[in-house]
């Protein structure tokens, strides 16, 4: 089971700012990265989750208002730069938040290879999937979601994702069987706790978004 970093390790930096990402994968345990990707005024791929700067840069403005470089002296880094950071050895949950679609497959294709290399492309919403999915096919996909159940399955079947990614309160080994039957996988997010990891790793789910006590394993 990979142990990923949800947004990076925010116990040492801001979530999703490269500090974060680099305390991350310092842990032992930990395999990789979780981040969230939107995309700036000038149409740059940035890390960032909410919709504004508000919760963490303390800033009220949306992310789709301010360019690239006005972002990062704000500490959001574009998402090429945090690529060249990363090494290849990490593997990283790429999760698309709003509309995407040939921008940030070059920027990935450019960071981690035509092949994307140790990498997948999760999203909640599944237009931005389907448009990644009609540029890169043979790019693994995750459709991130709150359940297991069969209309949500089916989402992802119709997609051709790989797996789902889900919030972990729904897995149990009923739903992680309605998964596999039609031919997905199943990975977990926002885990906290040791016991939580362990009992998900017990049920062969093949990630975790991990964070805190999690993440050390």
């Amino acid at each position: 089971m990979l142990r990923l970093a949800h947004r990076g390790d925010w116990r040492h930096a801001a979530e999703n700012t490269l500090p974060a990402l680099l305390a991350a994968l310092k842990v032992p345990a930990c395999d990789g990265l979780e981040f969230d990707v939107r995309l700036a005024a000038d149409g740059v791929p940035v890390l960032l989750h909410d919709r504004t700067l508000a919760r963490v840069q303390g800033r009220p403005e949306p992310v789709g208002e301010l360019r690239a470089r006005a972002l990062e002296d704000l500490g959001v880094p574009s998402l090429a730069d945090a690529l060249a950071v990363i090494p290849h050895r990490a593997y990283l949950d790429i999760e698309l938040k709003g509309r995407h679609d040939r921008a940030v497959v070059e920027v990935l294709a450019a960071g981690r290879g035509p092949g994307l290399v140790n990498a997948v492309v999760s999203s909640f919403k599944p237009d931005t999937l389907e448009r990644v999915a009609g540029l890169v096919p043979t790019w693994p996909r995750w459709l991130n979601a709150r359940d297991l159940e069969p209309a949500t399955i089916a989402v992802a079947t119709e997609l051709e994702c790989r797996a789902i990614s889900v919030e972990w309160h729904a897995i149990d080994p009923e739903s992680l069987t309605r998964a596999r039957a039609a031919g997905l996988e199943v990975a977990a997010w926002t885990v906290r706790r040791r016991d939580t990891a362990a009992r998900l790793a017990r049920l062969g789910i093949i990630a975790i978004s991990a964070e805190a006590a999690a993440l050390d394993g």
